[in-house]
């Protein structure tokens, strides 16, 4: 499996449900959210934006994902948000597809653009890696089942406290197919700053 494939069968609709551990504080919180996944192919208008925003050539893109998530953790103040959305891009490496960059137009830990690597081991798991300007990323996504997807990561802040998050997602839907043509598809706006 490559990673565009396990974009693929992360496609539909997820109900999240995490436990977060602040290792400093020895507390952990628990949430959940709901999760959209869409795939999208190489020559989505979306994803060929998302190469330009990193100066990278949207001819090498296989293609990505368009994910939006709403969710809630039991610590959140009144009015405390936890939605958004994002677009990711794949870009191989040329001696090995299974890995490669990952561009995002918002990161995990920072609401900024940011690009990281991908890379599948042994497992077919697909592991995230991000740097930056203030902290260190690890993300492991793995199937338990077609419907049953699992996930870890773990933040190190530079000079400040860590996380380590624990996720159980399960599929609520399946994907919806894919347009016949992109062109209904609007491009993403520029950006100034998942």
């Amino acid at each position: 499996m490559d990673a565009m494939e396990f974009f693929r069968q992360s496609a539909g609709q997820w109900r999240s449900q995490r436990t977060t551990h602040h290792l400093p504080f020895r507390r952990a919180e628990n949430g959940g959210s709901m999760i959209t996944v869409e795939t999208l192919p190489a020559d989505d208008p979306r994803i060929i934006e998302i190469c330009k925003m990193h100066n990278e050539d949207p001819a090498q893109s296989v293609g990505g994902s368009f994910v939006t998530w709403n969710g809630a953790m039991a610590w959140d103040k009144e009015g405390e948000d936890h939605k958004g959305e994002t677009v990711f891009a794949l870009i191989p490496d040329p001696d090995n597809p299974r890995n490669g960059k990952l561009l995002r137009e918002r990161g995990y830990a920072e609401i900024v653009p940011v690009a990281g690597r991908f890379e599948m081991d042994d497992d077919d798991a697909l592991n995230l890696i991000t740097e930056y300007e203030t902290m260190s990323v690890i993300e492991r996504f793995w199937f338990a089942t077609p419907d049953l997807r699992l996930r870890t990561s773990t933040v190190k802040r530079f000079g400040g406290f860590n996380t380590a998050t624990f996720c159980a997602e399960a599929r609520t839907a399946e994907p919806v197919p894919p347009p016949e043509s992109n062109t209904a598809i609007a491009p993403l706006p520029a950006l100034s700053g998942w």
